[in-house]
Order: structure tokens, then sequence, then C-alpha cells
């Protein structure tokens, strides 16, 4: 990772002004409740309009109106082959799904490759398109935007975000001069791309350190990706630290691993749709699920289908049952160990 864990409790002092601060304007939410493990009070579910078995939502203060299940783009390098892939996307599409996620090296391009035959024919015109790129410098970002372009067979994607940042030191890596920040404005300047965010998935301090670094050069992001699950408020809660002050800057929530890539479901403690349920009541824009076969995209349209917000007792009552399951996030393996991190395996992705 190139990053102690002392070098993030010092990054944690740095920042916490800024998350409390941020935080406590135009919030309920109340502090942690440390003897029970409880996240605060959720903040209210976002206005949701119902079309067919398929829910929407706005997209932070963007305007776009999106689904809120997104298709994991890494989920769809996994069927046998190209055809079975296509079929799953575009059925999704047909079910109402318009979200549609990926990543310049989900499956070394291959789930682009993929996505970009699926939205031939049409398709391309029915679903937002987000994608990601892991350079962090002008170079490599540019190179990557053009080659995840080319492999998705479009000349502009909706939103483009920095990938992976999951090391203290990538915010000063993008936002450097000649850095991966300079391509992606330059990009939205050609009308190679709509909307910029970025994601990450190891530690909110990181997260928070980004948006600081953004507020300094005088940009706002326009969404953020992140793990919002059942097991989240009990271990480096992004829940708790980072979802405040996204709520607060009206930038689009785009929520993924709600199930951790199902290791949360080894647990036992939960169902499926439980964890879909709890990250579609949470404040976001986008739950992003990965999708690779058919009986799971049915598995989603069945969460969206029968969703109601949950209450505050029944979001409680999800904590309260992952507890000991969550200690020191073992189902969040994500977050302590290598296994997700693919730039980690690749660095020379980064440039």
């Amino acid at each position: 990772m190139g990053t102690t864990r002392r070098d993030f409790l010092r990054a944690g002092a740095s920042v916490a002004g800024l998350a409390a601060g941020l935080a406590a304007v135009g919030t309920d939410r109340v502090a942690p409740d440390a003897a029970h493990g409880e996240a605060p009070t959720a903040m209210a579910t976002p206005p949701t309009e119902r079309q067919g078995d398929m829910l929407y939502r706005s997209l932070g203060r963007t305007g776009e109106r999106v689904s809120v299940i997104g298709l994991g783009g890494y989920h769809i390098g996994q069927p046998k082959d190209d055809e079975a892939a296509i079929r799953l996307i575009r059925s999704a599409i047909d079910r109402g799904i318009t979200f549609m996620d990926n990543s310049w090296d989900y499956h070394d391009g291959g789930s682009e490759i993929r996505m970009g035959k699926a939205l031939r024919d049409g398709y391309r015109q029915k679903v937002f398109l987000m994608t990601k790129i892991d350079g962090r410098t002008k170079d490599a970002a540019a190179k990557q935007i053009d080659q995840s372009l080319e492999r998705l067979q479009t000349d502009r994607v909706d939103l483009l975000q920095h990938h992976e940042v999951i090391r203290l030191e990538d915010p000063d890596r993008i936002f450097a001069a000649g850095g991966a920040q300079e391509a992606m404005l330059a990009a939205k300047q050609a009308g190679k791309i709509r909307y910029i965010g970025f994601t990450g998935h190891k530690d909110p301090v990181v997260h928070l350190r980004m948006l600081e670094m953004a507020g300094k050069q005088g940009f706002r992001f326009d969404t953020v990706q992140m793990p919002l699950n059942v097991m989240d408020a009990h271990f480096r809660s992004f829940e708790q630290q980072v979802l405040p002050v996204l709520v607060k800057e009206r930038i689009g929530v785009l929520g993924m691993k709600s199930m951790g890539d199902h290791i949360i479901l080894e647990s036992g403690a939960v169902e499926p749709i439980e964890c879909l349920h709890y990250a579609m009541t949470s404040p976001t824009s986008v739950v992003i699920t990965g999708i690779e076969r058919p009986e799971i995209l049915d598995q989603a349209i069945e969460a969206a289908r029968t969703f109601q917000p949950l209450s505050a007792a029944q979001m409680t009552a999800l904590r309260q049952r992952t507890t000991a399951a969550a200690s020191a996030g073992r189902y969040e393996r994500f977050k302590t160990t290598p296994q997700f991190d693919s730039t980690a395996a690749h660095p020379e992705w980064l440039g």
C-alpha cells in the first residue's frame, strides 16, 4: 500500500475537522453508540420514482435520472463468453437498469469490450455509462481514457472516475501538476466525459482527504463511490464519516460492496436482498451490484420491486445483527487485505 496505519491516523487528525464541520450542517445524524456499535441515525432516503419493477433517483446535483440498481462492470467479465455477457447486459437494460459501471482495468479491458458490444444497436442511448481509470499522471490517465472510449465503442462516457483511491498519497498525485485530474478536465473540455468522480474501498480517511484536496483546488466532484453495507458501521465506517459530507455537498453517492463480493453473506448474518435494501435505504443515488448470471439479475430486480425504505429501527436491527461478525473488518476484506487492490498488484497502471 505504501502507507502505514500511523500515516492514516495522522491524516485522520488533519481531516477530522473537515468531516465534523460538514457533517454538522444540514444533517440529522447523531453520534454512534459505542456500546452497541450502532451507526448514527440514518439520513433520509432520497426521493425515488418507481417505473415498473425498477426505481430511479437523481444523481446528486447533476439532475441526471439513474436506476437505483447499477450493473457492476467487473462481474460482466465472468460469463463464459461474450455472447452470454451481452445477453445479460441487454436483459438488465430491458428490465430497467440504466446505470452501467465499468473500469479500464477490469479483466484487462475485457469488461469494457463486452459492454461496448452490448451497447450497440441503440442500447447506448438507453444507459448512463460510467467507467474508471487508474492513471495518476496526466499522460497515463489520458491514454487510459482514450482506450476506454475505444473499447466501449463510444465517443463520450457520462461519468469517468478516478479508480481505487486507496492510498493517502493518491489525492496528492491526482491533483499535482501533471496529475490525472488535468487529464480528466481536458477530457471534459473536449466532450469525452460529462461528469467526474472517484472511487475507493480502503479507508474513509482517504476519501476525506480526496475531498479536501479537491476543495483546495476549487473543484467539487459530481460523484463518489464507496462501500456501504450492513457491516461498514462497525469498522472504518464510510457511512459514518464520508456519507454526511457527500449529502451536504449534494455529491452523488454510488454505493458498492453491499455484499462484499458475497463475502459478507458468508457470515450467515444477512440475506442478499437485506443487504441491497440496507444500501438502498441509505442516501444513495445508485447501489452498484455484481451481476454475472441471470439468477443474480433476477435477485437485483426483485430487490428493487419489493423495496420500501427500512425504518430506523430496522436499520439498527440489521447493524446489531452483524456486530459480532463485523469485528475487525474480517468480512470486509477489501478494507483489510490487498485482495481487491488491483493497482497494488499492478502499480505500473498508475503511471
